[in-house]
Formats: structure tokens, C-alpha cells, sequence
């Protein structure tokens, strides 16, 4: 028996053959991918067309993959130089060498059918640029403002992109991978200049270690058990 997110997952390969780079199930829903230049073209029959009818767009994000698949938290010892980002001291400085690297995702909900859909699509260019979709869905102006703020994507077309979460001349992009843990500038009240400054930031990184739990025979089912000349002592 077909289930209704199969048949939408069906229907969606049938009207976008030649548009859509995958479709797939994922968490009981439809996820599908597509490539930039075919944004809003998709995004307008997703909406207007009546076997769809997706005219809700429930949220905009965007996703950074510069460390995607890297585990630095797989060990069985302990180091002495830390496992975090913020034990690397130095100005910030943005990594452009990874290719598909940022994607934006877009999550649509169809009242008159009862259902969702996932849409996935990767950003062109560097800095990282994409159509933004305000003349399709308006609730995506706001989305958007957030996505360019906290990771520097640019959407073509959108009628007031501002920053909209950070503060007035804040530099960098603070959901990027590669932003230092620490920021860059701080922010103070000096009582001799009556007013809030910027500086350099003073706070100290911390190096985080990750918890090792080493063998102790006194654990290890099987094995003779050594007294620890520390107990009683």
C-alpha cells in the first residue's frame, strides 16, 4: 500500500524530472534537493500548482557544512592541546576551499493536502549567493535577513536584506563553522567616555578535553581484581 508521502515523493519525480538532483524519504517525510538556478521556478509550481499546493512556507535556514563528516572527539587518550576551536588564538579568517559548502533549506506545508516538504539547495559563489523566494513565499523575508546574518548568504532580490539578530557593526557571520568561539569584539560601558565602546576581546579561550575513561582492571569482568593501595590508606 502507497503511503501519501510516498505518492507525493512519486508525483514530485514525475513533474520534476529534469529540475530535482534527489528525492528521497527521510523521518517519514520528502526531502528533495535541486540546484539553484532552479529555485524559483520549483518553488512557484510547488505553490500554484493544485497536486502540490504548498502555499505555506514554514521556515528558511541555512547550513554550513565546512566540518561535516569530522569526528575530532574520537579518542581513547587524552592530549595536552585540546579538542576545540577555542584554543586557536588568531583573527578571524573565512575558509572558501570547500566546495558546496553552504545550502539553504527550505520547509513548505500544504494546509489543503495535509503535508510537508523539504527542500534542500546549495549556494553558488563566494561569497555564497542564492535567489531568495519574498516574491513566492512572503514569510521568507525574515528568514532570509536571519540566514544572511548568522552565515553570510546572500539572496538575490530581496527587498531590505539586513542583518536582523547581531549588533549594529558586528563583524563576521556567527553561525559559520570557521567563526572563533570567542567572537571578535567585545562591548563595554566606559564610565570616562559616558558611553558603550567596542574593543578587543579579553576573555581568556578555554581548552576543552573531552572525558577518557581508562581501563580499570578492578571493573573487567573475568580478570583478578587488584586492591588500589590508596583505598584505607
Amino acid at each position: 500500500m502507497t503511503t501519501a508521502t510516498e505518492q507525493l515523493a512519486s508525483q514530485l519525480q514525475e513533474r520534476f524530472t529534469d529540475a530535482l538532483s534527489t528525492v528521497r524519504i527521510e523521518r517519514r517525510q520528502v526531502t528533495v534537493e535541486l540546484p539553484a538556478a532552479r529555485l524559483l521556478e520549483v518553488c512557484r509550481a510547488l505553490r500554484d500548482e493544485a497536486a502540490f499546493h504548498f502555499e505555506q512556507l514554514m521556515d528558511v535556514c541555512g547550513v554550513d557544512y565546512l566540518h561535516y563528516g569530522q569526528a575530532d572527539w574520537e579518542t581513547e587518550e587524552t592530549t595536552s592541546t585540546g579538542f576545540s576551536r577555542g584554543v586557536s588564538i588568531g583573527v578571524y579568517q573565512e575558509s572558501t576551499d570547500k566546495p558546496q559548502r553552504f545550502a539553504v533549506v527550505y520547509h513548505l506545508l500544504s494546509l489543503k493536502h495535509n503535508r510537508r516538504l523539504r527542500l534542500r539547495c546549495y549556494t553558488e559563489g563566494n561569497p555564497p549567493r542564492i535567489d531568495s523566494v519574498v516574491d513566492v513565499w512572503n514569510s521568507a523575508n525574515w528568514f532570509e535577513r536571519e540566514a544572511f546574518d548568522l552565515f553570510g548568504i546572500l539572496f538575490d532580490g530581496h527587498p531590505d536584506l539586513r542583518r536582523i539578530l547581531t549588533d549594529y557593526g558586528f563583524v563576521g557571520h556567527p553561525f559559520r563553522k570557521d567563526f572563533p568561539l570567542h567572537g571578535n569584539v567585545e562591548v563595554r560601558y566606559d564610565p570616562d567616555k559616558g558611553r558603550v565602546i567596542y574593543q578587543p576581546v579579553t576573555i581568556e579561550n578555554r581548552v576543552l578535553v573531552p572525558k577518557v575513561i581508562r581501563h580499570d582492571n578492578r571493573y573487567m569482568i573475568g580478570e583478578p581484581q587488584v586492591e588500589d593501595p590508596r583505598v584505607n590508606a
